[in-house]
């Protein structure tokens, strides 16, 4: 498949490259830099739409960390901008192509469920509250235009990523090995977890198998407490 990528450079997206690769499937990507793929500004709302002519299958992974920084004002504002705008600029671009892809998968995030304590969630669970949640549903509500044009869009909702090379646990890590790990708040609170590894090969599978589309709750089949 030729299948093409934003948010190459990541956690995620870089170890999706590898594996991708390393199936025979060939990358293109998505990038903000002037070289090195095909150009896009969902700030501005431009992309190189030519250049993504052709492709089978798109995997849209870019967004500000959610974790990176405090969350003032602003950089909610920035973490939202970036999933609702350029999720709105792909799909709109994807649906003028022809032939259409095949496939989008979008990124979304666990956060779609809001706190909701014990109660065992699953994708036919409703919308929660909160920025979070607020922020995945119209985050998923933006990539309508590739559902309503036919392309099998699949909504994938992933947990915390568990990698020693980057995200929560690459945070983490440092200070567990000078003793200072300890449990956050209470301690009580569900994490909805995946290791790297099992994030990729989800996505893989999710471009491959066409029976697979909607939401789909990337995560490990049992959640642990903090």
């Amino acid at each position: 498949m030729r299948i093409a990528l934003t948010g190459s450079s990541g956690l995620i997206g870089t170890a999706l490259v590898a594996r991708l690769a390393s199936e025979g499937h060939e990358v293109v990507r998505i990038v903000r830099s002037a070289s090195g793929g095909v150009r896009w500004d969902p700030e501005a709302g431009t992309i190189d739409a030519a250049g993504l002519a052709g492709v089978d299958g798109v995997v849209h992974l870019a967004g500000e960390g959610i974790g990176e920084k405090r969350w003032t004002d602003e950089q909610k504002r920035r973490i939202r901008d970036s999933r609702i705008k350029g999720t709105t600029l792909l799909a709109t671009t994807l649906v003028a192509l022809d032939p259409l892809p095949t496939v989008l998968v979008s990124g979304s995030g666990v956060g779609y469920y809001g706190l909701r304590g014990d109660e065992v969630l699953t994708e036919e669970s409703s919308n929660g509250g909160g920025f979070l949640a607020e922020l995945c549903r119209d985050w998923e509500a933006a990539a309508q235009p590739a559902v309503d044009a036919g392309i099998r869009t699949v909504l994938l909702r992933t947990g915390i990523v568990l990698s020693p090379k980057g995200g929560a646990l690459g945070r983490l890590l440092p200070l567990i090995k000078l003793g200072l790990g300890g449990k956050l708040g209470g301690g009580a609170q569900w994490w909805s977890w995946i290791s790297l590894e099992d994030e990729v090969r989800m996505i893989v599978h999710a471009l491959t198998t066409p029976s697979v589309e909607g939401p789909l709750n990337a995560v490990a089949p049992n959640p642990a407490t903090n």
